[in-house]
């Protein structure tokens, strides 16, 4: 991917690695100014399923509603 896009930008190797720089800028602060503070509000990312292991519970088995054979 990144070899494709190297390929299409315009100029010689030196421009391009500027350019490749300035996108790479571009994208990481697109990224932080927009992209993840709306995946934050968007989505519950705070609240995660790991927890303190001493706290956790383990459900019992719900008792079967057929007759055992």
């Amino acid at each position: 991917m990144y070899g494709w896009i190297f390929r299409h930008l315009p100029g010689p190797t030196w421009l391009r690695v500027i350019e490749a720089l300035i996108l790479i800028l571009a994208v990481t602060y697109l990224l932080l100014e927009w992209g993840f503070p709306w995946v934050h509000d968007n989505f519950d990312v705070i609240d995660n399923t790991v927890g303190d292991p001493s706290s956790t519970t383990i459900p019992s088995p719900s008792p079967s509603t057929t007759p055992a054979e």
